[in-house]
């Protein structure tokens, strides 16, 4: 009875979002903070699913500037999680087929956010090249999850390179935001579905001497620690 319940309000939550958050777009189309007033309601829902987020960040990593930032994607409760710790002047790259999604595409379109066609290699990568020229005059910052696709248990699947060129392109640095394994943890029927740790981690300047994907490898081992580290946390509360 409990899931039935947090399914229905998780749904007219969501209808409830992309209405009032359409609103705020079409007053205000594409403003740099439109994804983070609407990603902070995401990341309030938390609570409803029995979640207790505990959100760390670096020093450095706060009031860091334009940066991209990079976080590890599982499944779809991190719609509900992930989303709390995305700052302000922050866009979301994302699929281009998320703008078929009634309203929420639409939403996820007008607030700002960039779509890429990864069907299309130059298509994508002329995206790539968009949002890094958006990084550079705009002051904005870029949300990315380079896994591509949510790992469902499989642990922190192998990065793609698309981040990295970004950041390499604007010459901002990259941003680790890092969640401790959920897969399985959160039963709808239960009422305390534990406590979830998402922590950003200090910024990672990139050498335009050393490849993307050697950026990526090294990037993908420092947050495969911290999220062994955070499991661990989880483990002995």
């Amino acid at each position: 009875m409990l899931a039935v319940i947090r399914v229905f309000i998780m749904l007219m939550f969501i209808l409830f979002s992309c209405i009032f958050g359409l609103l705020l777009s079409i007053v205000r189309p594409f403003h740099p903070n439109n994804v983070h007033i609407i990603a902070g309601w995401f990341g309030s829902m938390a609570k409803m699913i029995g979640v207790k987020l505990v959100l760390i960040r670096h020093k450095d990593a706060i009031d860091a500037g334009p940066a991209v930032y990079v976080a590890n994607h599982q499944n779809s409760y991190d719609l509900f999680t992930v989303p709390a710790m995305v700052p302000k002047n922050c866009v979301s790259l994302g699929k281009k087929s998320l703008k078929w999604i009634p309203f929420f595409g639409q939403l996820y379109w007008l607030s700002g956010n960039i779509l890429i066609d990864r069907s299309n290699r130059s298509k994508a990568a002329g995206t790539i090249s968009k949002a890094a020229e958006k990084i550079k005059n705009n002051g904005l910052s870029v949300w990315m999850f380079p896994e591509g696709t949510r790992s469902y248990g499989r642990g922190l699947l192998p990065f793609k390179t698309g981040a990295f060129h970004t950041a390499m392109s604007a010459d901002v640095p990259i941003i680790p935001v890092c969640m401790n394994t959920t897969h399985k943890t959160i039963k709808l029927n239960r009422w305390d579905n534990g406590t979830i740790y998402i922590e950003m981690l200090a910024p990672i300047p990139l050498d335009k001497e050393i490849s993307a994907r050697e950026h990526a490898k090294s990037v993908h081992s420092i947050m495969a620690a911290k999220i062994t580290e955070l499991d661990a946390q989880v483990r002995e509360k």
